[in-house]
């Protein structure tokens, strides 16, 4: 077995979700889960947050994953359908499609089921992506609470740009345009994601939908997860492979991106682009080896990297090493890579071995 492996604490999923609860005790939870669980494993993480009262998902072909595993939770698609083909398999499997443009609402109305559906309106207030504009919300409405293929508007969902940002005023102003032109419609409200459940308390609703928190992640604009009672879930660990002893002068890896200022020892970890972790990050950035901070040293490449071990000269071949996670914040990385963490977690390559923790 190759020594990177990522390991899922199951217990720190339950624990952020518990977290996303007390945040927001008066609402229910639509626990977002797309995009292969946000990188972690979109079964096991609806296995493990057994507790949710429904899952958001991308497309049907992660619903249907989900159906066919057992979840039995109400699965909702918060992009839609994509083609009237989809319709008969949301019919039967009781999905919950967000309809988002008068495209799909007229396929719907056109459409031909084994069972009325479900839906949720989508309305823009304006991020400007998915979404009637507020202008259309309440025809929207009318048309979707007439058509014989539906059973129910479950309500209006929205989505906001900035609530990422707390001194951004723009999110109260989706607020208040989100509710003025919803104002009379029947049926429930879904507004917040994580970042407005931990900032925005005016946002909640009947329905929170938290997706980067659960996975232990600040969703706030230099945040870090352990400020807001957060517990990482995913860890990227390797090993050292190799500890070279350097010569001032000498340069190390591909390019020569590193020159060794003075006589020093040099780790190899069995890490890199080609398992996820980015290419272009600077040096410096800290890699734990032995639960202690060292820099990465030259160009990443797509199976090693290598750090800076002055400061543990100690450090042997067999040595583990974290990438991030448990003691080295995923949002830092991410920082210094010019990304974000979601980006991060979400590209670990298949040929990582999972191991799961905390069952």
């Amino acid at each position: 077995m190759r020594a990177t492996q990522v390991v899922i604490d199951l217990a720190a999923l339950r624990h952020n979700l518990a977290r996303a609860r007390a945040a927001a005790p008066d609402s229910r939870i639509l626990a977002a889960i797309k995009a292969n669980g946000y990188g972690h494993g979109m079964l096991r993480v609806a296995r493990a947050l057994e507790q949710a009262d429904g899952f958001g998902v991308a497309c049907l072909a992660e619903a249907l994953q989900l159906r066919e595993a057992g979840i039995r939770q109400p699965i909702v698609l918060l992009e839609g359908f994509f083609g009237a083909d989809e319709l008969e398999a949301i019919a039967r499997q009781h999905f919950i499609p967000a309809i988002h443009n008068t495209a799909q609402l007229e396929l719907l109305e056109q459409a031909v089921l084994p069972a009325p559906i479900a839906v949720w309106l989508k309305v823009d207030s304006g991020m400007h992506r998915l979404g009637f504009p507020l202008t259309q919300a309440q025809p929207a409405w009318q048309r979707l609470a007439s058509c014989r293929n539906v059973s129910a508007v479950v309500g209006c969902m929205t989505h906001l740009a900035n609530a990422d940002n707390l001194n951004d005023d723009f999110t109260a102003r989706q607020l208040a345009d989100f509710r003025r032109h919803t104002a009379g419609l029947p049926g429930e409200r879904s507004i917040a994601n994580s970042a407005a459940l931990l900032g925005w308390p005016d946002s909640h609703a009947e329905w929170v939908r938290p997706g980067i928190m659960l996975y232990g992640v600040s969703p706030l604009l230099g945040g870090r997860g352990g400020q807001h009672g957060l517990k990482p879930v995913m860890t990227l660990r390797s090993e050292l492979i190799a500890v070279n002893h350097l010569k001032r002068g000498e340069a190390v890896g591909y390019g020569g991106a590193f020159v060794c200022p003075e006589d020093m020892a040099v780790g190899v970890v069995a890490a890199g682009y080609g398992d996820g972790y980015p290419r272009h990050i600077p040096n410096g950035v800290p890699v734990l080896v032995n639960g202690r901070r060292v820099p990465l040293v030259g160009r990443v490449s797509m199976d090693m990297l290598t750090v800076d071990l002055r400061s543990q000269p100690a450090a042997r071949p067999g040595d583990p090493v974290v990438l991030w996670g448990e003691g080295l914040p995923v949002e830092e990385i991410a920082e210094h890579a010019g990304t974000i963490p979601y980006e991060l977690l979400c590209r670990v390559m298949p040929r990582v071995d999972a191991i799961e923790s905390g069952g």
